[in-house]
């Protein structure tokens, strides 16, 4: 009933952009709090970005602040990442997640209820 399907990524030169594209179905939107997380190989999944409901606040994990940029289209039932200057150590399995909350939390992985499968990020020279 309700999917999460993440697209966008690719192969990327250091410095480099990509958007990332998370498209719902199922359920309404402007209801749901979203996040990007990321996992790199050999590491734990982290949060990357997140947007709230109740006024659209965004939250960036320091490591990606200035750089990268979440967006919401209710419309479309679809949520953006944006990602400028791109650096090798942002390589990872991206994944979009959904919960229905007014509010968005990048530690509390565990909140969300609903993930896609993933896109990967590829920067490298």
């Amino acid at each position: 009933q309700v999917q999460l399907v993440e697209s966008g990524g690719g192969l990327v030169q250091p410095g480099g952009s990509l958007r990332l594209a998370c498209a719902g179905s199922g359920f309404s939107l402007g209801y749901y709090a979203f996040a990007w997380f990321r996992q790199a190989p050999g590491k734990e999944r982290e949060g990357v970005s997140c947007i709230s409901t109740s006024d659209g606040a965004t939250y960036h994990a320091d490591s990606v602040k200035a750089r990268f940029t979440i967006s919401r289209d209710s419309a479309k039932n679809t949520v953006y990442l944006q990602m400028n200057s791109l650096k090798p150590e942002d390589t990872a399995v991206y994944y979009c997640a959904a919960v229905k909350s007014l509010y968005c939390s990048l530690s509390l992985i565990s909140a969300y209820r609903y993930w896609g499968h993933g896109t990967r990020v590829t920067v490298s020279s």
